[in-house]
């Protein structure tokens, strides 16, 4: 099942892909919900960011040729840091080139959403349950404020810098996904999640130990190897099997 986030006329509503329409979710996605009877064209909606969390939590590192790329070592327990949830935009949304950097980088992700409050969770519980499904997501990234700063709060913060969508897909394995980034049409990054060096169960089961995870809240699992700069003018998909294309425009908004 494909989820989506959208805009008709001027409602804003959920609802779930059949063949090339969306029908209208009736309650909420995070229980068990009804669905309309009469469904809209996909092509006459415009599509929004699947989810609008509290929190984004995201994990550093978590490929080794990415680690190898970027001269780190492999951690031994997942590098996390946070994105806030003003930096959401959703599909064909703009990422805005902000004027106190001169590179901002790509970092195509899987992204994982949880469904339930999940907090404390022990080493055996299984995490099934705790995960509604998983979409494409940017980590876009000032790489120069990056490695002035040592930390990542302000290079990973800005307005548009987590770019997400199109979809939530319920019912795909992240365990073998290919994830691909392309830049203005060539292909940049080439990855696969079995080649995390976390696995999405342990990353749900280690961020709740550290903070409660709400429904709607996002892990990003990290980025393979490939990351590099955008320019104003740039387009770039991350595409995931299973769930389809994330697809942003860069622009530069000038002071």
């Amino acid at each position: 099942m494909k989820i989506y986030r959208y805009k008709h006329n001027t409602k804003i509503s959920t609802g779930v892909l059949k063949e090339d329409k969306l029908y209208a979710v009736q309650g909420s996605v995070y229980r068990k919900f009804k669905t309309a009877k009469k469904g809209i064209p996909v092509g006459d909606v415009a599509l929004l960011p699947p989810v609008m969390p509290s929190k984004i939590v995201a994990i550093g590192l978590n490929y080794k040729d990415h680690a190898m790329e970027r001269g780190k070592p492999l951690p031994e327990e997942p590098l996390i840091f946070l994105k806030p949830s003003s930096a959401v935009v959703g599909p064909k949304g703009i990422i805005v080139y902000p004027s106190m950097t001169k590179r901002v980088d790509f970092e195509g992700e899987l992204a994982v959403i949880i469904k339930k409050k999940a907090s404390r969770l022990h080493p055996d519980d299984l995490t099934d349950d705790y995960i509604l499904g998983y979409t494409c997501f940017n980590d876009v990234t000032a790489r120069d404020l990056q490695t002035k700063d040592v930390q990542f709060t302000r290079a990973k913060s800005f307005d548009t810098f987590a770019a997400i969508g199109p979809c939530i897909a319920t019912d795909i394995d992240p365990a073998r996904l290919r994830v691909k980034t392309f830049l203005n049409g060539k292909l940049r990054q080439s990855g696969n999640t079995r080649n995390l060096i976390f696995s999405v169960p342990f990353l749900v089961r280690f961020v709740s130990n550290i903070m409660t995870l709400n429904p709607g809240d996002v892990i990003t699992t990290g980025t393979p190897a490939g990351i590099g700069p955008m320019v104003p003018g740039d387009k770039v998909d991350v595409q995931i099997e299973g769930i389809g294309t994330l697809s942003n425009t860069v622009m530069k908004i000038w002071d």
